[in-house]
């Protein structure tokens, strides 16, 4: 990744799609977690009109994990078609629609569910225009399917409002936004990981360079895509507990065909490594949760993927990007380290309720203090060369 050269200095909030998207998702990531640990405290009690579960489910899915996806696509769209980035006004606008689905996602008690639903539904289906417009109009037929899978996710988005409306709750969309993030990660890591793993190797000479995409990766995305759909709609068949195991097992062995064990010498490289690492573990465990429930919470598992995954990967993107685009060199330093420590011991912290349940209270403290921590070190690390290009 280039610097934007266009520029000397000054404000570039609206340059490019990472800047608001990635400032934004992260104060919301703090912010969230602090609102959801007030909520369930009973410290702070805000107009929300519907459970606090799937509040706290919705606003990390599409609000956090939205803003990442945005931020990363607008960037890496542009470099992957040629075509000039999203800027200015048009930039604007669709950074004005996310933040008006987290405000009024926040303030359902206070006016129409309907009318908070529909404002939340434009951010999507308007990122996945863009998408669309940008690799059509570019001929870039390979990513075609990326803006497919933002408009299925859009719609999952409003399955959920609808399921909201009639059941109260959001099951079949919750577990189908969590699907259709993991395909994502599996798609955009698949992509991203082994070229960066890659180049950081090939500039120390190394011969033993990651292995090329082909047919395994191909059945192992396949088997992935069906144990997904298969855990999203119907997570009691037997099926779906087979192929959750079995996808684990082929997305470990395609994590290791990447040689994430050459990059330890660079965080920068390797946190992409660790945070794919949750992918096929949330397959197993997931997987697992269903055959044992009472051995292995489902709801602890899931966070394999979601606490795991989502904000290891959606971290290790934010960083490599903001450095890489803000004229920094492509090295995590210490206190980049720390943050990336954060992070895993948020899903590590987790995770240990399935061997001290009885610490469980404890543990989720620590795992949403780390979460926390995390995020508030990208912000204090991360803000000014979001905003502001080193000279």
């Amino acid at each position: 990744m280039k610097p934007e050269a266009t520029r000397t200095g000054g404000l570039l909030f609206l340059t490019y799609g990472f800047r608001p998207f990635f400032l934004g998702g992260s104060i919301w990531a703090v912010l969230a977690m602090a609102l959801w640990i007030g909520m369930i405290t009973g410290q702070i009690n805000p107009p929300l009109g519907l459970p606090l579960v799937s509040w706290h489910a919705h606003e990390f899915l599409f609000g956090y994990v939205g803003a990442i996806i945005a931020g990363f696509l607008l960037t890496a769209v542009p470099n992957w078609t040629g075509r000039p980035p999203l800027q200015g006004p048009s930039l604007l606008a669709i950074f004005v629609l996310w933040i008006a689905g987290r405000s009024a996602f926040l303030l359902t008690g206070l006016v129409d569910y309907r009318v908070a639903a529909f404002i939340d539904s434009l951010f999507l289906p308007a990122l996945a225009l863009l998408i669309l417009r940008e690799v059509r109009t570019a001929e870039n037929k390979s990513n075609v399917r990326l803006a497919i899978v933002i408009f299925v996710l859009a719609l999952a988005n409003i399955l959920f409002h609808m399921e909201m409306s009639v059941y109260g709750q959001a099951v079949i969309a919750t577990r189908g936004s969590i699907s259709l993030i993991i395909l994502l990660i599996m798609l955009i890591g698949g992509r991203i990981i082994p070229n960066f793993t890659r180049n950081w190797l090939i500039g120390r000479e190394s011969r033993h360079l990651p292995a090329q995409m082909n047919g395994f990766d191909q059945v192992a995305l396949a088997i992935g895509v069906i144990a997904l759909a298969l855990w999203t709609f119907f997570p009691e068949a037997i099926l779906t507990c087979l192929l959750m195991l079995v996808s684990g097992i082929l997305h470990m062995v395609r994590l290791g065909r990447w040689s994430g064990w050459r990059t330890l010498h660079e965080p920068l490289v390797f946190v992409l490594h660790v945070g794919y690492a949750f992918v096929p573990l949330g397959f197993m465990l997931v997987g697992l949760s269903l055959i044992w429930p009472d051995t292995i919470s489902p709801l602890v598992a899931l966070h394999t993927w979601t606490t795991g995954a989502m904000g290891i990967m959606t971290l290790a993107v934010m960083t490599r990007a903001t450095r890489g685009h803000s004229g920094n060199p492509l090295t995590a330093p210490l206190t980049t380290q720390l943050v990336y420590l954060c992070a895993v011991m948020a899903v590590i912290f987790r995770l240990a309720e399935l061997v001290f349940p009885d610490a469980s209270l404890t543990l989720y403290a620590l795992s949403a203090s780390s979460w926390i921590a995390a995020f508030s070190g990208f912000l204090v690390i991360y803000s000014p060369m979001l905003l502001f290009l080193r000279r």
